[in-house]
């Protein structure tokens, strides 16, 4: 579906409208209506901001189309960003069973010092999780979660009642 923007004065008025509506309303594309382009909001990266939660109209090469402003995360944002994560994480239940895992800034994650082991189909159909082990700093098979409500205590290693 093609969309148009009325203009007056080479500035937009209002928003975009279809041109089959438009055809529907005057019997054609009036000529005070400009050809627009819908330009979606920008998926943003781990450190960057969206200056606007509009977009703004802008003539490029004779059409009218959204422009986004995006910009890149100041030192103190993306450091207060980081802390904010960081602090969720350590101040989890049983944190300090995570103790060892290092923060990512190109990632936005916490990494485990050793990889995950691929999962073992198995073992997940037995109802045995692979979870990391602060106190071992390793990935460790559970024993078999029991029916009903259960968390597990890392420190105890077992399933407990929740």
């Amino acid at each position: 579906m093609n969309l148009y923007i009325e203009t007056e004065n080479g500035v937009t008025k209002n928003h975009p409208a279809f041109e089959d509506n438009l055809i529907q309303a005057f019997g054609e594309i009036p000529s005070r209506w400009e050809p627009f382009t819908r330009v979606e909001r920008p998926v943003l990266g781990i450190y960057q901001v969206l200056e606007s939660d509009e977009s703004v109209y802008v003539k490029v090469n004779g059409v009218w189309t959204d422009i986004w402003s995006v910009r890149e995360m100041t030192t103190e944002e993306k450091t207060a960003k980081q802390q904010a994560v960081i602090t969720i994480f350590n101040s989890r239940e049983q944190a300090s069973n995570w103790s060892a895992w290092v923060f990512n800034e190109e990632t936005f994650s916490f990494d485990p010092p050793i990889l995950r082991p691929e999962p073992d189909q198995t073992k997940i159909d037995a109802g045995i999780k692979t979870f990391w082990c602060g106190a071992e700093n390793n990935w460790k098979d559970t024993p078999v979660r029991p029916e009903g409500e259960y968390k597990f205590d890392f420190f105890a290693w077992q399933w407990v009642a929740a």
